[in-house]
């Protein structure tokens, strides 16, 4: 087994109230040494900053944040809070924040407030944050150069964006993290190119759980549930579009998971 931790995992998501512990367990069993839980709204923060306290068989860290789908509930109330919630010794990122234009669950204007007010956040406490974009590489982008020299570290997490935006998101010196996306041999094709661009130095692994399954897994889950005793799924994908071996991506992505999140 392969040294890797799951930089991001929506634990709190209902699909894992049942069998929570055995989730964990099948983890640590597949190699995996830590996991970081995302916070998706105020409430799905609160959670996982608890469910990081319970001693869960696998170390687990969570980030504090709103999802641009929830920011419509953002109100200043929500940026006290989530300061709060950041000084636990667990939280160690700001976010899910960003903009997501695909589906515009939030109204476009919110989703530029709230994500400005993580941001801002994000830089007096020294943390790094935990990005998402959708549909909204030009707006996304103008907003973090804006904020890029006041914040320690910066990831785009579940990068599925085209080369430009990569480039873009590699000259604001940000991290990229990688999802089973790139185990689908339809829509993950441009993603396959493009991950041998990616510095070891900037590269992270997740699954993005329970979302995301990797198509590469066989047998697949009856439920169709993703978890993260999958991520090696993910790394051998990883590896092979790479043409490196999955034990230097293991321990280089493992190493700067460790070094962004300061585990």
């Amino acid at each position: 087994m392969l040294p890797l931790i799951d930089i991001g995992v929506n634990l709190t998501n209902n699909r894992f109230a049942g069998d929570l512990d055995a989730v964990l367990n099948r983890a640590a069993g597949a190699g995996l040494e830590a996991v970081v839980i995302t916070g998706t709204s105020l409430a799905a923060s609160r959670a996982a900053a608890e469910l990081c306290t319970q001693a869960p068989a696998l170390p687990c860290y969570c980030t504090a944040g709103v999802h641009p789908h929830d920011a419509k509930t953002f109100t200043p109330d929500t940026a006290t809070h989530l300061q709060q919630l950041a000084e636990q010794p667990a939280v160690v990122a700001i976010g899910e924040t960003g903009l997501d234009f695909n589906r515009n669950f939030s109204p476009r204007e919110q989703q530029i407030a709230a994500f400005e007010a993580q941001l801002a956040l994000a830089a007096d406490l020294q943390l790094p944050v935990f990005l998402h974009e959708r549909d909204s590489h030009p707006e996304f982008e103008s907003i973090l150069k804006n904020y890029r020299d006041h914040l320690t570290d910066a990831v785009v997490h579940c990068f599925t964006g085209d080369k430009a935006a990569l480039s873009a998101y590699l000259d604001l010196d940000l991290h990229i993290g990688v999802t089973g996306w790139i185990c689908d041999e339809r829509r993950g094709r441009e993603l396959q190119q493009l991950v041998r661009h990616i510095p070891l130095t900037r590269l992270m692994l997740e699954t993005d759980a329970p979302y995301l399954l990797p198509r590469s897994l066989s047998p697949k889950p009856k439920s169709g549930r993703n978890e993260p005793a999958f991520l090696p799924h993910v790394l051998a994908a990883v590896a092979q579009h790479r043409d490196e071996e999955p034990a230097l991506v293991a321990r280089a992505t493992s190493a700067t998971a460790r070094r962004f999140f300061r585990l």
